[in-house]
């Protein structure tokens, strides 16, 4: 298993982001000079954190980023089917990180190019149009939110994808099988590194509403797979959590990753 580091945030938000990544080798393992950085936060509805993600993150991630000497910092998202994603921007308050004193570039990924994929031994997924940007950055972290989903059980870093794929496939990806076929989606994706916020959670109900607890935590490692199973045991440590004496290894999205050596899990 790769490292997930736990950092309990005390009062200073970047700092802890900062410590967080440094137990797990320190952002310069993960992002070189003059690199372009992809940012991948979860905009997928306008709610407040944990159902989207906040402003306050982000922009420490950003700044920390851009202190590494990183060209250009991207962010880019797509909101649910339902939702205007530039809309669901304003309303969150993306734009403000555009007066930064080094700001970043900011891409709604419904105005821009979708790029059909086969996915590898696909069963239950076999093609997806996706991102034009996961093919434009060097490197790639995802920022995803600690959050149950009523649909997938549990939505972390695996879930986080989804956002890559054209909003009107995703209707038959809900349709059935939806953990296994995140579990394909994330065959065409490839984060070097996940940050997550768990300094808020859901532990019923989600992704854009339930019932809030705070561990106030900040994860991070290079695996999808290790840093939501320590997101789910993280989640069932709160009394009335939806997902009580569920073994994380045996749920679908976590198993079939692991089947499918998502991250070569296990064998750093």
């Amino acid at each position: 298993m790769d490292k997930v580091s736990r950092i309990k945030v005390e009062n200073n938000l970047k700092e802890s982001v900062l410590k967080a990544v440094d137990e797990i080798g320190g952002f310069e393992s993960f992002i070189n000079k003059g690199e372009t950085v992809l940012l991948k936060p979860n905009f997928n509805t306008a709610d407040p954190a944990p159902a989207s993600t906040d402003m306050g993150f982000l922009k420490a991630v950003v700044e920390l980023i851009y202190e590494r000497d990183a060209k250009i910092v991207m962010i880019g998202d797509s909101s649910t089917m339902s939702l205007n994603t530039r809309k669901v921007m304003e309303k969150i308050g993306v734009f403000d990180l555009e007066k930064m004193e080094i700001p970043p570039r900011i891409y709604n990924l419904d105005e821009r190019k979708w790029i059909k994929k086969q996915v590898p031994n696909g069963k239950f997924l076999k093609t997806v149009s996706m991102s034009e940007f996961l093919e434009r950055a060097d490197k790639l972290i995802l920022l995803p939110n600690l959050k149950t989903h009523s649909y997938a059980q549990f939505t972390g870093a695996l879930k986080l994808s989804v956002g890559f794929m054209k909003p009107i496939e995703r209707i038959r990806l809900h349709l059935k099988n939806l953990q296994e076929k995140i579990a394909e989606l994330n065959k065409l994706v490839h984060p070097n590194l996940i940050i997550m916020d768990a300094r808020k959670c859901f532990i019923t109900k989600g992704p854009a509403e339930g019932r809030v607890e705070e561990p106030n935590l900040i994860l991070a490692s290079r695996s999808r797979v290790d840093i939501d199973i320590e997101g789910i045991k993280v989640i069932q440590e709160f009394k009335g959590n939806s997902l009580k004496n569920i073994d994380p290894f045996k749920m679908p999205q976590i198993q079939k990753s692991i089947e499918f050596g998502i991250d070569d899990y296990g064998k750093n």
